[in-house]
This record gives C-alpha cells, sequence and structure tokens, in this order.
C-alpha cells in the first residue's frame, strides 16, 4: 500500500520547510518519494523515466525527489509502479487547485494498491486575508478541500491577526484540524500524527461519558452530587419498598480518581436506576421537573437513552495563551450549574505563553491543571446537559 499525502499551500507559504521537517523527524525518507510541483526548477536528469514524463530532481537522505512533467495521472502511475514506495508526498502548484490534484490521484490507474491518504494545506497567518481578498477562488479551494491546515510564521503574529485568520479559515471549512502553535515547539512525529489522525477531543470525551453512561444502568449508586439530576439535592433519600432493601449515596463507592492521561474517570459514574437481583424496582425519587438527565418521562418511568440524546458538548479551538491560575479560577466557575449547564465533563490543552502548555481535567467537585507537551493547537471541550454555551464561551475566552 502506498499512502499518498498532498501538501498544497500557495507560493512562499512553507510547504517544503515543512516537508523537510517531516522528512527528518517523522518519516523514513529512504521510503518516501517527493513530487513537486510543475513548476520547480529542473535539475539532475531522469534518464530512464524522463519519456513517462517524470525527471529526478535530486537524492535527498534517501528520498527520490521528482517533478511530473508530462501527464500528471501517467508520470504518477510510472513513479509507484518504479519505486514502490510506502509513502508518496506531492507538492503541487501553489496555484493550482487542492481539488483537482485530488482527484487526479483518485483517478489514477494503476495496479497498486494507493491510498489518498491526507490532503494537508500549509497557510501563511500573515497573508490569509490578503490571499482570501486577491486570489479568492485558488486560495479559498485549498482551505475548503483541506483536512488539516497548517498555519506558518505564527511565532511573532499578533493576536487579532492570527484570530482574522482563523475566522476565515473556519467560515470555509469547519471540520479540518488547525495547527496554529509555531513548528519550532512541535516535533514533525507531533505534526504527522494530526494530519493522520487527528485527535478529536469531543469525540474522546463524548465516548467516555457514554461508557460512564452505560455503566450508570448496570449500578444504583448516587452521589448527592451526582449531576444528571436523576434526585433533587434535598433530604431526599431513596428507600425501596421491596424486601426493606435500601438504597443509599454511598460516598466510599463513589471515589474520584485522578489519572488523567489514562481517562480513568469511570470511577465518577452517572448511574442510571435499573433492575437489582430480582427487585422489580420502579422509580419513585421526588422528580424536578426540569430534569436533566432525561432518564424518565413525566410518569416517572425510567428509560434508557444513549448518552448523546441525554449529553450535549460545547468546545473551542484556540491559540491564546492561559496561566494556571486563570484555568484553575474557570474550573472553578463550572461549577455553578445555573450559569453554565450540568457540567459533567471537561478537558483541555492550551498554551501557557511561556513555552510551556497546560492541560486540565474536571469533574463535579474535583480539578486537576497541571503542566503538559505542547499540542498543534489549544483545544476546549466541555460535556454535560443543558449547557449554556453563550456563557460558556465567554468563560474561556481571552
Amino acid at each position: 500500500m502506498t499512502k499518498i499525502d498532498i501538501f498544497s499551500g500557495f507560493l512562499g507559504a512553507g510547504k517544503t520547510t515543512l516537508i523537510k521537517k517531516l522528512l527528518k523527524e517523522a518519516l523514513d525518507a529512504s521510503k518516501v518519494v517527493l513530487i513537486e510541483n510543475e513548476f520547480g526548477e529542473i535539475g539532475i536528469d531522469g534518464g530512464f523515466l524522463k519519456e513517462a514524463g517524470v525527471e529526478i530532481k535530486e537524492m535527498n537522505s534517501g528520498c527520490i525527489c521528482c517533478s511530473l512533467v508530462g501527464d500528471f495521472g501517467s508520470s504518477l502511475k510510472e513513479v509507484i509502479e518504479t519505486y514502490h514506495p510506502e509513502r508518496i508526498l506531492i507538492e503541487p502548484s501553489g496555484v493550482g487547485k487542492l481539488s483537482d490534484v485530488m482527484k487526479a490521484v483518485q483517478n489514477v490507474d494503476t495496479e497498486a494498491e494507493i491510498e489518498l491518504n491526507s490532503a494537508v494545506v500549509v497557510v501563511d497567518a500573515n497573508k490569509c486575508k490578503m490571499y482570501a481578498k486577491n486570489f479568492g477562488e485558488f486560495f479559498l479551494n485549498q482551505i475548503e478541500h483541506a483536512g488539516t491546515i497548517i498555519l506558518s510564521r505564527t511565532a511573532d503574529i499578533s493576536e487579532s491577526r492570527l484570530n482574522t485568520a482563523l475566522e476565515i479559515i473556519r467560515g470555509h471549512n469547519q471540520k479540518a484540524t488547525v495547527i496554529t502553535t509555531p513548528w519550532d515547539e512541535l516535533d514533525g512525529k507531533k505534526i504527522l500524527e494530526t494530519i493522520e489522525n487527528a485527535k478529536d477531543l469531543e469525540a474522546e470525551l463524548m465516548a467516555e461519558v457514554a461508557a460512564m453512561h452505560d455503566e450508570h444502568h448496570h449500578h444504583h449508586e448516587h452521589d448527592e452530587n451526582c449531576t444528571c439530576g436523576c434526585h433533587e439535592h434535598d433530604e431526599h433519600e431513596h428507600h425501596d419498598e421491596h424486601d426493606e432493601h435500601e438504597h443509599h449515596h454511598d460516598h466510599d463507592e463513589h471515589e474520584h480518581h485522578h489519572d488523567h492521561d489514562e481517562h480513568d474517570h469511570d470511577e465518577h459514574e452517572h448511574h442510571h436506576h435499573d433492575e437489582h437481583d430480582e427487585h422489580d424496582h420502579d422509580h419513585h425519587d421526588e422528580h424536578d421537573e426540569n430534569c436533566t438527565c432525561g432518564c424518565h418521562d413525566h410518569d416517572g418511568h425510567h428509560h434508557h437513552h444513549h448518552a448523546d440524546d441525554v449529553f450535549t458538548s460545547w468546545g473551542l479551538e484556540t491559540p491564546a495563551a492561559y496561566t494556571k491560575q486563570e484555568i484553575e479560577n474557570i474550573l472553578e466557575e463550572l461549577e455553578d450549574e445555573k450559569k453554565y449547564g450540568a457540567i459533567l465533563r471537561a478537558k483541555g490543552m492550551v498554551p501557557a505563553g511561556d513555552g510551556t502548555w497546560i492541560n486540565f481535567d474536571y469533574v463535579p467537585g474535583e480539578s486537576n491543571v497541571r503542566t503538559g507537551a505542547p499540542e498543534v493547537t489549544g483545544k476546549i471541550c466541555v460535556i454535560g446537559a443543558s449547557l449554556n454555551e453563550d456563557n460558556l464561551k465567554a468563560l474561556f475566552s481571552k
């Protein structure tokens, strides 16, 4: 299988610099073919491949670099069948449409197994607004079709200019992963990992909450701080009327553990009422009509719902820097259910502004803030019920 990665971007955006970084830090260059754009200078004659429209440009650290000067499809086929590389990096012309390059790769007629692995666009953050205005069709086509957008020259950019670039990008592509962290702060392996398998923080947390939610149907150990809304947290305590079976809020069996890197939050479980042993267990808790857990109808009957039917998420990608104290204050604020909703889980990775990064985790009543490794951009995600997104946005805004 040959993976094909396209690195698009306007001339001068930094594509070549990025590719060299990946070849040096993340890829085995001896198993890579780099195909440069048709406007590149042609150096060393490729000899036997020249008739097929392929000219070898240079050999660099074992990487075969060539320019396709004939029909793109047939030339690409020739490269694949001649070298059998594990990976081909394509650096197309800066003024070409990314969608056209992607289509050409997908239409290559070869018996070899190939996969369009990624479509990356490198954008000069300082020139994003100008390019969008002056070269709209070509520039925006690249942004619209990218799976990963890597901003270059962000080390000394003003916050307002960076935010303008992000607004333009998000106005044309909501789904792409955007890398805003200066490249010098990131290892090539981290960049490649993001390109190939962008980590979706929202999906990760929702899966975690779903697991907790499912576990909720097998236990009945409601903590007085339970956020599901199944109880009014007054002095009401639930007593089952069957065989003098009592259900208590058992704090000893509801401890919080914070090995956050392993996502070990299953101990803080969001429990639903299920059948216990041979008890025909109906739910008789006094119920707030504004219950947020979604586990009952108006007659008090218990129903099973998927976590994504009950909980919603709010997220933010931001290059803004936060201090540890600011994050700690924000997490304390999340306890205000009336203002922000019933927060079940929050997690984030944000720059600290001094070259270090802050990682944080939150569950009701407990939080953890620590130094972490640099990420490709700041990410924040909150999962809960009846979230007030406007207030959450204001809380985390910088």
